[in-house]
């Protein structure tokens, strides 16, 4: 079989191929840029961004030594103009620094943390404890959320589900897991019998932080005396944590959601042990599809151990 030539440069998957002379390919080289060019159809790879191929990393050594020679002609600019300083402006804190970050009369964190604590402690039913976090005021998220997300299904169920915080879609209907992540719980707990009658859902935050970021350690820690005591109350035979927030939270648990999944670990409220399993967030597991296969194996467990307890009645708290 004849071999195949081309001359010209082309962009391929490894660190400094050129082949900027010509080339030829024999029967085998014909064969692997065959199934090169197969791979890159399954990876989605199936059209070409330019006309002529184009060396990305050169143009962005380019461009960085051309914001490096600007940057150094700003730097002369600012040696030449720059009035001199004298010590007491520059030993002069900047003004509000202090203010940003505690309004005065505000709580810190401990504060806060703290009256939390008063008052879940007080609340002897989960509608008073409802009602408690509902007129909490120390937890600057209550500030920007449309609505509590307090929780959702049986409070007597003996599964207890608990995530990290609302979404867009919760924050709007007042309830935990009603957007995508949501539908996946659903059908997730589908797989194994279980619905929302069966189960009681939460959220160690109950307020959807601003452009649904991540809590700060801060607001998790003012938050958690409610879901502790939302724990107690509910009485659950299974402790849930869905993602790796909740179970850091709940479990002291240090090592990443992908280590410490599908292990079985106890809860302690005081005056009860409960059994804890941590498992992956459904949001994460619609970022990483390859993942639910783990999913199904905590799933698959946390039904096993539910099979296995003694029945027991329970009345709503």
């Amino acid at each position: 079989m004849g071999g195949w030539s081309f001359a010209g440069r082309a962009s391929w998957p490894f660190a400094g191929a050129d082949v900027s002379s010509a080339m030829t390919f024999d029967t085998h080289d014909a064969r692997a840029l065959e199934a090169l060019l197969d791979f890159y159809v399954e990876a989605g790879i199936d059209f070409a961004l330019d006309e002529e191929p184009h060396d990305r990393f050169a143009d962005t050594a380019a461009e960085m030594a051309a914001r490096a020679e600007q940057r150094a002609r700003m730097a002369d600019d600012d040696r030449t103009t720059a009035p001199e300083r004298t010590p007491q402006s520059r030993a002069e804190p900047p003004r509000g620094a202090a203010i940003a970050a505690f309004p005065q009369g505000a709580e810190t964190a401990d504060e806060a943390a703290l009256s939390a604590r008063g008052e879940a402690r007080a609340a002897r039913t989960m509608e008073e404890l409802r009602e408690r976090l509902a007129a909490f005021e120390a937890c600057a998220l209550r500030r920007t959320a449309k609505s509590l997300v307090f929780a959702d299904g049986n409070p007597a169920a003996r599964v207890m589900l608990v995530g990290e915080a609302p979404g867009r879609d919760e924050d709007i209907q007042g309830l935990p897991f009603v957007g995508r992540s949501g539908q996946l719980l659903d059908r997730m707990l589908a797989a194994i019998g279980l619905d929302r009658t069966s189960v009681y859902i939460a959220n160690i935050v109950p307020w959807r932080p601003p452009g649904n970021r991540t809590p700060t350690p801060q607001e998790a820690a003012i938050c958690r005396p409610f879901i502790e005591r939302q724990i107690e109350l509910c009485d659950p035979d299974i402790l849930v944590c869905l993602g790796g927030p909740s179970a850091q939270a709940l479990l002291d648990i240090k090592e990443g959601i992908l280590r410490s999944r599908g292990k079985w670990v106890e809860y302690h409220t005081g005056t009860r042990t409960i059994r804890a399993l941590a498992t992956l967030h459904p949001a994460y597991l619609l970022r990483q599809p390859l993942q639910k296969k783990l999913a199904w194996r905590d799933l698959r467990a946390l039904r096993k151990t539910l099979d296995s307890l003694a029945p027991r009645d329970k009345s709503p708290s």
